[in-house]
Order: C-alpha cells, then sequence, then structure tokens
C-alpha cells in the first residue's frame, strides 16, 4: 500500500515511517524543509513536499496514495484555536481526494478532549467545547466513502526522543528548584511508548472500520504525583504541593494537563483490531534514566 503520512518526521511520526515500510508498505512522507526531506530519504520513504496549510499539497499528495496516516499537527498552545482550525482544513482536504474510494484515513485526535474525571472509552464523543474538530471532521468522512478512524493518543506519548509534556515538566522543576504536582497530586494521566502507538497506527491503516474511534493508550492512568516523585528524585529536588491557584504561573503553558485527570481504557481498542502494547510503561521509561541525561 502507498501511504501519505504528515507529521511524518515528528516524534510519533518518525517511528511509525519504519513500522509502516517494515510491513511492506511503501511510504510518502510530507515533508515542507530540505532538513525534513532527507530524513524522510534516510527512512526510506519517498518525499513530497509542502505543509499543513498547502491545501492543494494535501489533496494531490492523498490523491495518488493508497491511504493516509494525519499525524501532523501545530501545537501552538497560545492560540489553539488556529491551530485547530488549520488541522480542519487539512483533513477536509485530504478527505475530499478520498472521498468515494474506501480507501483509509486515519487522524489524530487526544485522549484530553474527554470529560475528566472519569474513565474515557472509545465510544465517548469529544467535549463539544473543545475548538479541535478533527475528530467530527474524520468520522463525517466515513459517510462520504473514506475509510476514516480516529486514533486518540494519550498526552504522554513517551520514549526515546520525546518532546512534549514530559520534558517540559523537567525543564520547569529544574528552573522552579522543586518538583510540584497541584492538590494531593492523585489526578492521573494515561500514557503510551511510542513504538506501541506507530503499532497502532499501522493497524488502524490497515483494518479499522470506517467510523471508528481508537485509543492510544498503554497506562490507563498514571497519578501525577507519581511523575512528579520520579523527577524530583532524578533531580535530587524537593517534591512538594501546589494549590490551584499557583498551578498557572508554576507551570505555565503546561497547567491545563498538570492539572487534568483523564483516565482512559484502551480496551476496546485492544479486542477490535488485536492491538497489544508491549513497550516500557511511563514509569520504567522514566526510570531508565534517559530522559534526564541532558
Amino acid at each position: 500500500m502507498r501511504v501519505f503520512v504528515t507529521g511524518a518526521t515528528g516524534f510519533i511520526g518518525s517511528a511509525v515511517v519504519p513500522e509502516l515500510i517494515d510491513a511492506g508498505h511503501q511510504v510518502i512522507g510530507l515533508a515542507r524543509s530540505d532538513k525534513a526531506a532527507a530524513s524522510l530519504t534516510a527512512a526510506g520513504a519517498e518525499v513530497w513536499r509542502g505543509a499543513l496549510d498547502d491545501l492543494d499539497s494535501l489533496r494531490d499528495g492523498a490523491a495518488g496514495a493508497d491511504g493516509v496516516i494525519h499525524l501532523a499537527f501545530i501545537h501552538d498552545f497560545s492560540n489553539f484555536a488556529a491551530a485547530a482550525e488549520t488541522d480542519r482544513l487539512a483533513i477536509e482536504a485530504i478527505g475530499a481526494a478520498l472521498e468515494g474510494s474506501n480507501k483509509p484515513f486515519v487522524v489524530t485526535s487526544g485522549t484530553l478532549m474527554l470529560t475528566p474525571g472519569r474513565l474515557g472509552m472509545e465510544e465517548d464523543a469529544p467535549l463539544p467545547a473543545t475548538p479541535r474538530r478533527s475528530e467530527e471532521t474524520a468520522i463525517a468522512l466515513a459517510k462520504r466513502g473514506v475509510r476514516s478512524s480516529v486514533v486518540r493518543l494519550a498526552p504522554s506519548v513517551h520514549g526515546l526522543g520525546d518532546h512534549g509534556f514530559i520534558p517540559a515538566l523537567i525543564d520547569i522543576a529544574r528552573t522552579k528548584g522543586v518538583s510540584a504536582y497541584i492538590g494531593d497530586g492523585s489526578n492521573r494521566w494515561p500514557a503510551v511508548h511510542r513504538l506501541d502507538a506507530a503499532h497502532l497506527f499501522r493497524l488502524a491503516l490497515q483494518t479499522a472500520p470506517a467510523a471508528s474511534r481508537l485509543h492510544g493508550v498503554s497506562d490507563e492512568g498514571v497519578t501525577f504525583r507519581d511523575i512528579a516523585g520520579i523527577i524530583g528524585r532524578h533531580l535530587n529536588l524537593p517534591v512538594v504541593s501546589i494549590s490551584r491557584d499557583e498551578a498557572d504561573a508554576h507551570f505555565g503553558w503546561i497547567s491545563f494537563a498538570a492539572s487534568a485527570d483523564n483516565p482512559t481504557s484502551s480496551a476496546l481498542t485492544q479486542e477490535r483490531l488485536g492491538w497489544r502494547p508491549v513497550h516500557p510503561s511511563l514509569i520504567t521509561d522514566l526510570e531508565q534514566g534517559h530522559y534526564f541525561n541532558c
């Protein structure tokens, strides 16, 4: 299968590309820079020049493919609504190129879009207040002859090369001189190793039914207090509780995630696709120490 992949050189995409190639697929990766193009070539993928806001390039790339995995997203939390709109338009453009073909189109979302404080399930709808419309846009394509599916990723997709929430927490702890959690720290983060996530994207491409929602989750819920404790121990810093009123000043842009209680199940995903996470859990990965070697 010729697979067009956006975000192919990102943290997750750089694991998805070899996952697909090793399974016998041909990968065409979206690249907006010479550096990204060189990385794709080195990985054995074809290069498709373009960008997330270049809708003509997205349509043309998708039209020449047998399936699409959409991983790219502009992670600008200072202007999240604009980033979400760019994502929606990209999904619409790709979907238009695939319309009536029954080709697979796997779109990325996140478990943080679910109702907080209770175990999130695949069949749960995202919160209506969120500006990100990737799920609704993708699922609607199923009625237009696209085998579209959504993979909701845990807030912590971890492993070597991670530059997401966990490294941000470590940098904050180093800067502030303490590793903090909010209140009693019992709020929970789901997590998944990037290699397990990559495997799930391949399975979704190959077999996910149209309009299905899948959860890229291995750990259902790791308490934030436990995460803060490991960070504090590895950095030899005090581990402290702060109030919710102090959280924004302490955590900055990441405070919304630091306070999130987002336990999430992947039981239905594992049952439907036969996906079995086999790589280290978040706690095990943190304890290996590579996050602190800089």
